[in-house]
């Protein structure tokens, strides 16, 4: 493997869990994986706050730098790097 690959593989699993974190602390909105951690008990409260609004903003960034990741990687291995 070059430095780049390596590089980018690295990148690629801490943006993973730092992904999986950004989505598990987002309010449960009805069911689903953050019942399991609590969140059921606040469904009832309506509206988002700019805490919530600036947490779906990080997800979305993560998100995409994460899919870039993904892509950087398949064009490294498709060019024989």
């Amino acid at each position: 493997m070059t430095w780049p690959v390596t590089t980018l593989s690295i990148v690629l699993v801490v943006l993973s869990v730092i992904l999986t974190a950004f989505i598990l602390l987002h309010k449960g909105r009805g069911g689903g994986m953050s019942d399991l951690f609590g969140g059921g008990m606040t469904t009832g409260m309506s509206g988002t706050s700019v805490a919530e609004r600036n947490l779906d903003r990080l997800t979305v960034t993560v998100g995409g730098l994460w899919l870039l990741c993904i892509i950087a990687l398949l064009v490294l291995y498709g060019a024989g790097a």
